[in-house]
């Protein structure tokens, strides 16, 4: 983080990232000193309205965050900064995204927690759109002309007022990652499968916090114990969900989605929910994972925007790559019989241990619909199976006998392909990988083996 004082004294001159978050109520001009330069500005946490008209001074700046600031219209002067790529808005109180305000370059665009209720139908010649950012708004709909973003890969528009979903948006032809939750449209089907999958309630005088193990948007996870009847004090996992939206979407419906996804060998079990918080928080008691996993990549950055980031180093071997790919897509298929869509579906949320066990983490973008529904199902489970295509991707680049496997690589490719009524449902899949009934990730029994 910068300072004014650092900017006035001319101490930040030739910087290309730019942190000023000390509750400006205007935008320095100093900041155009660095027009040569600045490639990164963040405004964020500041009391700022409106940016000036002559923004586009700065004829280097790609990304720009005004999130936590008290904007209420996006402003129109972001179009005129060409290389504006990426820009975000998070948390203020925005009712109007102009159509001057769409920049030709933008890529991804932040604009969760406001009070939009609509948006231009000049979205469709953002071209170049990936990623969009919507949830907690009041939106009814999406521009029908967005059918034409069709390099559109993740959208959030959680917590809105949809009464149905855009039924092009469902064909886009790059589109993994959907996030729909707490929208009029998916309320039955989540409180169905919540009433179709009780579960245990667990005294909060029954749990003893530890640690704190890691903190995200949705809530904190300690290290616990749970003191059971007649039993001996377990370890266990504990989340405290903090209730207010995310950027994917609402915590119930992520504690909903975990507790209806019931049990599976590539998913963290879940003990109960809490019961009797002083606060009256929610929470659950999880099973808590060893450590010997770890993260099997790291989340996108500005620059790859919808891919992981792989520690440089990562080799799999191709009996590896096999067992995480069949791990995951069991998980999948599990979820979709079940009327969840993980909505995530990313190796930054999956665990995995030494031997390919791999374990599908963090249900924050999770989401229900209608098995029923056949047509809508199967649409939205093709979506998902694009996100495994891109993990299968990213499994193949890093295994080097990847030559051995062509029918992995034949398979990446359907899962991938633009036609989504085209791919293959996980159950398919699964028969591809010619999985055979295998052990738990906890280490009961053999692994799962493919031939």
């Amino acid at each position: 983080m910068h300072t004014l004082d650092q900017l006035r004294a001319g101490k930040l001159a030739g910087t290309t990232h730019l942190d000023l978050s000390e509750g400006l109520t205007e935008f320095p001009a100093e900041i155009f000193e660095l027009a040569d330069t600045l490639e990164i500005l963040n405004l964020s946490g500041n009391k700022l309205s409106d940016l000036p008209p002559d923004l586009g001074r700065l004829h280097k700046l790609r990304i720009l965050f005004c999130s936590n600031n008290e904007f209420t219209s996006v402003p129109e002067v972001l179009g005129q900064c060409p290389q504006l790529s990426m820009v975000g808005f998070k948390a203020n109180q925005i009712q109007t995204l102009p159509a001057a305000a769409l920049t030709p370059a933008l890529r991804w665009l932040i604009l969760t927690d406001n009070q939009l209720t609509n948006l231009p139908p000049e979205l469709g010649n953002c071209k170049y759109l990936q990623k969009l950012m919507l949830a907690g708004n009041q939106l009814t709909e999406l521009p029908a002309s967005m059918a034409a973003c069709t390099r559109l890969e993740l959208v959030r528009i959680a917590a809105n007022r949809f009464k149905a979903l855009p039924e092009w948006l469902l064909s886009l032809p790059r589109l993994s990652w959907l996030a729909y939750a707490g929208n009029p449209f998916s309320e039955a089907a989540e409180q169905a499968a919540v009433v179709q999958h009780p579960i245990t309630t667990i005294d909060w005088a029954a749990l003893t916090l530890q640690q704190q193990l890691g903190e995200g948007a949705s809530g904190v996870i300690y290290q616990g114990q749970w003191q059971r009847e007649n039993a001996s004090p377990q370890a266990v996992a504990v989340k405290l969900f903090k209730g207010a939206v995310t950027s994917d979407g609402l915590p119930r419906s992520e504690m909903a989605a975990c507790i209806s996804a019931g049990a599976h060998p590539n998913l963290i079990a879940v003990g109960g929910k809490i019961g009797g918080h002083p606060a009256g928080a929610e929470g659950l008691v999880l099973e808590l994972i060893d450590p010997a996993f770890g993260n099997l990549a790291g989340p996108p950055s500005f620059v790859t925007c919808t891919r992981d980031i792989y520690d440089p180093e990562t080799i799999f071997s191709v009996e590896d790559a096999l067992h995480i790919a069949a791990g995951i897509a069991g998980a999948a298929e599990h979820l979709h019989e079940r009327g969840i869509m993980h909505g995530d579906l990313y190796a930054h949320n999956i665990l995995t241990a030494e031997g390919g066990v791999s374990m599908l983490s963090d249900f924050g973008a999770a989401c229900f619909f209608d098995p029923e529904n056949v047509a809508t199902a199967h649409a939205l489970q093709r979506l998902e199976v694009r996100a495994f295509g891109c993990l299968l991707e990213e499994l193949l680049d890093r295994c080097p006998d990847s030559d051995a496997i062509d029918g992995l690589k034949n398979l990446q490719q359907q899962c991938a392909q633009p036609n989504a009524a085209a791919r293959p449902l996980f159950a398919e899949i699964r028969q591809a990988l010619d999985l055979t009934p295998g052990p738990s990730p906890r280490g009961e029994g053999s692994q799962t083996i493919l031939k």
